[in-house]
């Protein structure tokens, strides 16, 4: 939101999916967080940026300075998650599926056409 943190992904994302785990709604502030994941060799960051152990698997990394939240990034260093609202072109990627609906809120309508998967997608 304020330009201190720049972003750059480079390629095609592994995945772009909606999750809404209670996990994604809280950290988010949100009732789902729409993200991108790249392998973290795709993703270039420049400014300072601070995270913070959401889970043992999970840092959610934000700007320190405004405090805009913009990745999700796996602990084991397999995957990055983009928030997709942070592109700059924000219609870059469009979700393919939505996981975690066990957990949706439950005024939150799917009506998209998109699979919907009651935990995480099966490989």
């Amino acid at each position: 939101m304020c330009g201190a943190v720049r972003f750059r992904c480079e390629g095609e994302p592994l995945n772009v999916r909606v999750c809404h785990c209670r996990s994604c709604q809280k950290a988010m502030g949100s009732p789902f967080y729409a993200r991108a994941l790249f392998s973290p060799d795709a993703l270039r960051v420049t400014g300072e940026i601070a995270r913070y152990a959401s889970s043992e698997a999970i840092d959610r990394v934000f700007c320190p300075v405004c405090g805009t939240r913009l990745f999700s990034w796996r602990r084991n260093g397999t995957a990055a998650g983009v928030a997709l609202a942070t592109f700059d072109d924000r219609n870059a990627f469009a979700p393919t599926a939505h996981i975690w609906i066990s957990e949706k809120m439950d005024w939150v309508k799917l009506d998209d056409g998109l699979p919907q998967y009651r935990g995480i997608m099966p490989q």
